[in-house]
């Protein structure tokens, strides 16, 4: 692709968020570590430096080779990239003594400034930094200043290099949006072409070259990425494209059979595999969460396995690996640099199936995966499927496995669902569930006492998944749903409202 943007990341908490802010003006980017800087630039146009938990100073500090890059290439450095420009160009960077975090408004912005079009004094930076620019490098030029920092933003003379003590990316910088887009599309006049159709169009014609008439197996899980690959690798190789479902058990209810149906009706070459009785047993006394995931996705590997090399001639394992994930396998600080993570359907695959490897979703972030599959054609339902973890209702049954217990939580999972659409909350909450507790409760049914199992609903609202917040239900929805599940649910006599946030809580329970 060409008009690339080069983000190196030197550690960043904001590095992603970076990429995405840059993907929301329809640019392409990638994300690097600074120690490994491409060595072709050819095809960017623009770099941009990110911040770090490092400090300039400090012997450890993060060095990246800029010998191709700065006075070469248009440049924004932000907050820590800032600071490196500064102590190693010249210019001078201490120790904060005002702490420089939090919100800030730029009181003075240098007049005729590409970099602030359209911005005006008083708009609202983030600040997140420990140290300060107390001298600007050789030729630098001053920007824009804070009432606490007076170097908030410079240019060096001379060339196109470009660097701001805040971050644009936050929602709290109010102009950063317009920033970027000063940055990247007026000053280094990159195209906006990154869109859903041209991936679409790109990929499908990619995939065409390198797989030709080869063969593919893909394991299906139901899920928004997989069902996206799978979609873009049937329009580049259409029946040579061998989908695999497989029915652990741990599905919800109906599920297996209804979005087995659903592939089926878009085209897929799909076969749908029923191992339920496999993983039940696989998971007999087994009550550790990580024991637990550990036999499902040894069980998965066999079942998978065992169809896979029943279709011959397959040359390539297609996963639905997306860029979070490729990000999160190349660290900026010492990590591994090649290992990208095993997918979160396959669990780890063994040497001995001998498959390359096709990601053709690598590239993208979540809510692209969901905007390249509406372009496609999708299934909005399939696309605004809750997130659904991969061992299933295994880790939201506390304890042990048992088909008995798995029947329960199906069906109260089922009414909480159904509630939710049925009420119009569902495309409002990013994921909901269900948790059968291990302890039984007194209760009263009819002139009979009881003595049942505890059910725990959960419903929260998040971007990523990496915090989140318990939705506010309405109580009389609380009320319905747990009259329905007590009343229609054998073996439920209580039911319980999840209101714990992440962090400290995590959003499943196991």
């Amino acid at each position: 692709m060409q008009n690339n943007v080069l983000i190196l990341d030197f550690g960043s908490q904001y590095t992603q968020l970076i990429a995405r802010r840059v993907r929301e003006l329809n640019i392409y980017c990638e994300i690097h570590p600074f120690n490994k800087v491409p060595q072709d630039l050819s095809s960017f146009k623009a770099v941009i430096l990110s911040g770090s938990p490092f400090s300039v100073r400090a012997e450890d500090a993060p060095h990246p080779d800029l010998s191709n890059i700065k006075g070469k290439k248009t440049m924004l450095a932000i907050c820590y990239g800032a600071q490196y420009l500064a102590h190693f160009n010249g210019g001078s960077v201490q120790p904060s003594n005002i702490r420089e975090y939090g919100r800030a408004k730029l009181n003075l912005i240098k007049d005729a400034e590409p970099l602030f079009k359209d911005i005006k004094e008083g708009t609202q930076v983030w600040m997140s930094h420990s140290d300060t620019i107390a001298e600007l490098p050789e030729r630098g030029v001053r920007l824009a200043s804070t009432v606490d920092v007076a170097n908030a933003a410079y240019r060096i003379d001379g060339e196109e290099t470009y660097a701001i003590q805040f971050h644009p990316e936050v929602y709290h910088t109010t102009d950063g949006k317009q920033l970027l887009e000063n940055f990247l599309v007026h000053m280094a006049k990159v195209e906006q072409s990154w869109t859903p159709a041209a991936f679409v169009d790109i990929t499908v014609a990619e995939l065409k070259e390198k797989i030709g008439n080869d063969k593919v197996v893909l394991g299906l899980s139901g899920g928004v990425d997989s069902t996206v690959a799978s979609i873009l690798l049937h329009k580049a190789i259409g029946k040579n494209l061998y989908c695999i479902f497989v029915n652990n058990g741990l599905l919800r209810k109906d599920e297996f059979d209804s979005v087995l149906h659903q592939y089926k009706d878009m085209g897929l070459n799909v076969k749908g595999v029923d191992a339920s009785a496999r993983f039940l047993d696989a998971l007999k006394g087994v009550s550790d969460p990580e024991a637990k995931r550990k036999a499902i996705g040894n069980a998965f590997i066999e079942v998978f396995d065992d169809e896979a090399t029943s279709i011959t001639g397959v040359t390539f394992l297609a996963q639905g690996t997306i860029y979070p994930d490729v990000i999160e396998s190349v660290s900026a600080t010492g990590g591994p640099s090649a290992t990208i993570k095993s997918h979160h359907n396959v669990g780890g695959l063994p040497d001995f199936m001998k498959l390359k490897i096709v990601e053709p979703l690598r590239m993208l972030f979540k809510d692209e995966v969901r905007r390249v599959g509406a372009e496609m054609g999708i299934h909005k339902e399939l696309l605004g499927r809750h997130p659904f973890p991969g061992p299933g209702l295994a880790i939201r049954i506390l304890g042990d496995i048992t088909a008995e217990k798995v029947r329960i939580l199906q069906e109260v999972d089922a009414i909480f669902i159904n509630g939710l659409r049925k009420w119009d909350l569902y495309d409002k909450v990013w994921q909901a569930g269900a948790i059968l507790l291990p302890v039984n409760s007194v209760g009263v049914m009819g002139d009979e006492r009881t003595y049942e199992k505890v059910v725990a609903l959960r419903a929260v609202e998040s971007t990523d998944g990496m915090t989140a917040d318990w939705v506010n239900l309405p109580y009389e929805f609380l009320q319905e749903t747990s009259n329905h599940i007590i009343n229609r649910v054998k073996g439920v006599n209580r039911v319980v409202y999840d209101i714990s946030s992440k962090p400290p809580a995590t959003i499943e329970w196991e």
